[in-house]
This record gives structure tokens, C-alpha cells and sequence, in this order.
């Protein structure tokens, strides 16, 4: 009696087929790419308006620690009539 194919080789010889054909299928598949525009890298960057913003509220801060920093009553209530009122 002659035995071939010993050893774990010889076990499932479909798999090595389906492997390939699996392989093949991998290798046709398109790759996704993603582009951001020039725009949308300019957003990402720290614009004039944020420097602005902040040179604001660093102006702010010094004057609520040197406590002379004033509330304006009369402007909070207009916003706060303006964004529940849509005025």
C-alpha cells in the first residue's frame, strides 16, 4: 500500500484553490481615495477671524481680573429677544 500526500498538505486541496481565487479577486478591486480641495484645507487653518476672536477675549479677560469689565443690561436683553423672538 503506497500513501501520498502525507502530511497536512494534502488534507483540503480546494482550500489552496479557493485561497487563489480569493487572492484574484483582491487584486481587481479598485482602491477608494479620498481628495480635500484647496478650500477645505484653507478652512482647517486658523483664520483671521479666529486671531481676531481671541485678541477679544484675552481684552476681555484683563478687564473682568482688573474688574472693569461693565455688563450691558440693555444689549443682552435685545440679543435674547432677538434669538428666542427671530427679531
Amino acid at each position: 500500500m503506497k500513501i501520498n500526500n502525507y502530511g497536512t498538505s494534502g488534507i483540503n486541496p480546494y482550500k489552496q484553490q479557493m485561497n487563489k481565487i480569493n487572492q484574484m479577486k483582491n487584486i481587481n478591486k479598485p482602491n477608494d481615495k479620498v481628495e480635500i480641495s484647496t478650500t477645505a484645507k484653507e478652512m482647517q487653518q486658523v483664520s483671521s477671524i479666529e486671531k481676531e476672536r481671541q485678541a477679544k477675549v484675552e481684552q476681555l479677560k484683563i478687564q473682568v481680573e482688573n474688574g472693569q469689565y461693565k455688563v450691558d443690561s440693555k444689549a443682552i436683553a435685545n440679543g435674547i429677544a432677538k434669538f428666542y423672538l427671530g427679531k
